[in-house]
């Protein structure tokens, strides 16, 4: 048959049943490769636009799914760049407006008055549905995209990548609480992460925030003031001389003391709580996370809570006293949403702060667990605004493919916890810091297993 008698091109429009069966071919092509109608049936020009377009998306889908069956990593750092992610939505723009072009104009060919009355609805329908599927699915790709890009850009520093330090990356885990009673923020929360670069094994070690005499290395600063440890000769500069109280005075009265700090996309009094970490713990620190403990409460709710084993019960206070109950949180396995999540975290009354370190890591695993592919996507909107007041950080976005990959590793493993607490056998307010050192260190650097002797 010659291009010249095909029914698609010059039909016989006094055929009513075959002008029905062009339109689902054209309706139907136009679904499964956008400018093949053209190509066929109109202008082939725009066909022969809109067909590359199409083959150039499809080449890029493939060559996207073989790199991430293969190099995961790549394909993330690439997409967790605000740059890359302005051209992801331009793209997908483009694609957007071009599928409502190609949509119309097959629309135009298919010339519903000549098909079957009882066909036209359907037609027309089915032609509503795709250009609402191609068009719409584009155009929420690229507004996320740009949503990503703003949200990367506010949390997230500008740098390049650092390597492991012994095969680790260790991270320094802070959770602001800037009470309505007190002077500055302070951290609430002091945890440092050491991840197994290959592997992600993790190990959390919690440092009580009532530290007394903490040490600092050569390196810092802080050693110049207060050689036998934080406070340990003649006092500090603010109220108690305790690990926590390290953030206010470094920000509030010497911040002179890290001047790069804040260029550096942290602050003197986070660079202060580094070195005191640094000095506990014997881990050299590349990174940390400032997580405000009132904004987690927004970030658990975009996640849609969390479900956390509680082995009591636990008060939730009716006051900033923390003395006073108005509910409980029933022992068992409970779904909570971001304020009930947020006062089993941080709850006083009758329990102690060791208590609390342990509640926290629990929230911290649970919070670590719900950030899965499909809750990210579904809720991304939400996660990234409530993402972007919770969270402050130096880790540089050049980082954050490897560390999305490293952490779906983490997860498949049971986390190590080495709590620096009176049960693990170390006193914060008597420390004997040679022990917490040996602690750390059979915890990341544990001895190699013996080979039994070939007999």
């Amino acid at each position: 048959m010659t291009l010249a008698a095909s029914p698609i091109r010059f039909p016989d429009t006094s055929s009513r049943l075959l002008m029905t069966r062009r339109a689902w071919w054209l309706v139907v092509l136009n679904f499964l490769i956008p400018g093949a109608p053209q190509v066929l049936a109109g202008n082939r020009r725009l066909g022969r636009f809109g067909l590359g377009a199409t083959l150039t998306l499809w080449a890029l889908a493939v060559l996207a799914i073989v790199v991430w069956l293969l190099w995961p990593t790549v394909l993330l750092s690439a997409f967790s760049q605000s740059w890359s992610l302005w051209i992801v939505a331009a793209a997908l723009t483009f694609y957007a407006v071009l599928w409502v072009v190609m949509t119309l104009d097959t629309l135009r060919l298919v010339r519903l008055v000549k098909t079957a009355p009882s066909a036209r609805a359907w037609i027309a329908g089915l032609t509503t549905v795709v250009l609402v599927g191609l068009s719409g699915t584009a155009a929420y790709g690229a507004y996320v995209a740009t949503t990503a890009s703003g949200f990367l850009a506010s949390v997230f520093v500008a740098g390049p990548s650092e390597p492991p330090i012994d095969g680790r990356y260790n991270i320094l885990l802070l959770g602001g609480d800037a009470g309505p009673d007190r002077d500055g923020l302070r951290p609430d929360s002091i945890r440092v992460i050491s991840i197994d670069a290959e592997t992600g094994q993790a190990v959390t070690i919690g440092l009580p925030r009532n530290m007394e005499d903490v040490p600092f290395d050569d390196t810092s600063p802080l050693r110049a003031v207060y050689p036998e440890g934080y406070g340990a000769i003649d006092g500090c500069e603010v109220d108690v001389c305790l690990l926590n109280s390290i953030y206010t005075e470094v920000e509030l009265k010497s911040p002179e003391m890290y001047p790069d700090a804040v260029a550096a996309g942290s602050e003197p009094g986070i660079e202060g709580m580094r070195d005191a970490a640094e000095g506990i713990t014997g881990l050299q620190i590349q990174y940390y996370v400032l997580i405000d403990m009132a904004g987690f409460q927004q970030l658990i709710d975009a996640l849609g809570g969390v479900t956390v084993n509680v082995p009591e019960d636990v008060p939730i206070h009716a006051d900033e006293t923390f003395t006073t109950v108005a509910e409980w949180i029933p022992a068992g396995e409970q779904h909570m949403d971001g304020y009930h999540a947020l006062w089993y975290a941080r709850s006083r009354h009758g329990t102690s702060d060791y208590d609390r370190m342990a509640r926290q890591l629990q929230i911290q695993e649970a919070v670590l667990a719900q950030f899965n592919a499909a809750n990210v996507l579904t809720k991304f909107q939400e996660i990234a605004a409530a993402g972007s007041q919770v969270v402050k950080t130096d880790v540089p976005q050049s980082m954050l493919g490897y560390f999305v990959d490293l952490a779906s590793k983490t997860k498949e493993l049971p986390i190590i916890d080495v709590p620096l607490t009176p049960d693990n056998g170390f006193d914060p307010e008597d420390p004997d810091y040679a022990y917490a050192l040996q602690l750390v260190q059979q915890a990341v650097a544990p001895p190699p297993t013996e080979e039994p002797a070939e007999g």
